[in-house]
């Protein structure tokens, strides 16, 4: 019993020793930055207006900042402030590169229901061209968990699912972190990505396996530093708004 007392005791001086600081003396100035200074960056009046550092690829008027799959002008449809897929007509991409990156989009799925699954509104988002956020009608409608809205396609299922009902505007907000490779083409450091659906996390900072690839598992292959984003043509009316991207 003795022993058990001398050992709850001694735990317990440890504790109470961790707990309790011993008062800090010197000058507080010390641990002050002050440089460098932080840019100054005006936000948008809203939480999905672009700010002022932002890249505006996409604001309802025209698609200059696209290009189609051929090198030629984009044939979607641009109308009431979005821009549409025109089925047959092939992905788009920016025609800036981009690596690091906050992005900003919207999208919307058709208001008029056909099909299930993968085949209910259907696009993607290929961020570096390679890496696909998926875009899909998920409202009450099951497939692969990861391949519905908020997946890393056929890698990373999202954490919940947070989709608005079709018809309806969704938003995405990016952070990613592009993979690094070393001289002899291995990788680095992977991807990684964290995602808000709708204002909801759905991805935490993950890391990606690879280049998205439809059959078999996915592979890293060494690219540029900087590559275009990428919207699927995936057969689906699918719409586009307000995007918006800020190099990190």
């Amino acid at each position: 019993m003795k022993l058990k007392l001398s050992l709850a005791s001694a735990i317990l001086m440890t504790v109470v020793g961790a707990n309790s600081q011993t008062p800090r003396t010197g000058d507080p100035k010390l641990t002050e930055v002050w440089y460098p200074e932080p840019k100054v960056v005006s936000p948008g009046k809203t939480s999905t207006d672009a700010p002022s550092d932002a890249i505006v690829l996409f604001d309802g008027k025209d698609a200059s900042k696209w290009k189609a799959k051929n090198g030629g002008e984009v044939k979607w449809n641009i109308a009431d402030g979005a821009m549409t897929v025109a089925r047959g007509t092939g992905e788009i991409s920016t025609k800036e590169g981009f690596g690091d990156c906050q992005l900003h989009i919207e999208w919307r799925t058709p208001s008029e229901v056909k099909g299930e699954g993968q085949g209910r509104g259907n696009s993607g988002i290929f961020l570096m061209g390679k890496y696909e956020l998926q875009v899909l009608d998920s409202y009450k409608n099951r497939t692969y968990s990861n391949g519905q809205a908020g997946s890393i396609y056929k890698q990373l299922p999202p954490a919940v699912n947070a989709t608005r009902g079709p018809g309806e505007w969704q938003t995405y907000d990016v952070i990613f972190i592009a993979p690094r490779f070393n001289a002899d083409s291995t990788v680095k450091s992977p991807a990684r990505i964290t995602v808000l659906l709708n204002g909801v996390l759905v991805q935490n900072n993950s890391v990606l396996w690879g280049g998205t690839q439809y059959i078999g598992l996915p592979t890293y292959d060494k690219h540029g530093d900087k590559e275009p984003l990428i919207l699927q043509d995936h057969g689906d009316a699918v719409s586009f708004r307000n995007i918006w991207i800020r190099p990190l």
